[in-house]
């Protein structure tokens, strides 16, 4: 892992939600991209924000801890927040930390913008 190393985030606009698409490993060097960007969507107050984490091979605490402060602003917000596409790495990481009792996961982008 190189410090010139940056994590891409893609947003856009699908089926009336509002699709974030990291792209690469979320880790305490990468992850102010992703919160920066989570922040970004939320300020355009979405009824319904989707994290597709299918192109997220890793991610430590500090992209946990992105993604619960997400999840927080977008309830206070009346935001629906839904992660999908995790692998079954980042997946643990979740169940690890009991974190899949707090977020709603499931599998695809479609079933995220319809639950």
């Amino acid at each position: 892992m190189g410090d010139t190393e940056i994590v891409s985030v893609n947003t856009e606009a699908h089926q009336g939600a509002v699709l974030v698409s990291p792209q690469g490993d979320v880790d305490m060097s990468r992850s102010p991209v992703l919160r920066q960007t989570l922040h970004d969507v939320q300020a355009r107050k979405p009824q319904r924000m989707v994290v597709d984490l299918a192109n997220v091979d890793y991610m430590d605490s500090s992209g946990l801890a992105t993604l619960v402060e997400a999840m927080r602003s977008a309830k206070k917000a009346d935001t629906k927040m839904v992660l999908c596409g995790m692998n079954d790495k980042v997946r643990a990481i979740f169940e690890i930390a009991r974190l899949h009792h707090f977020f709603t996961i499931v599998d695809s982008v479609d079933e995220a913008v319809s639950a």
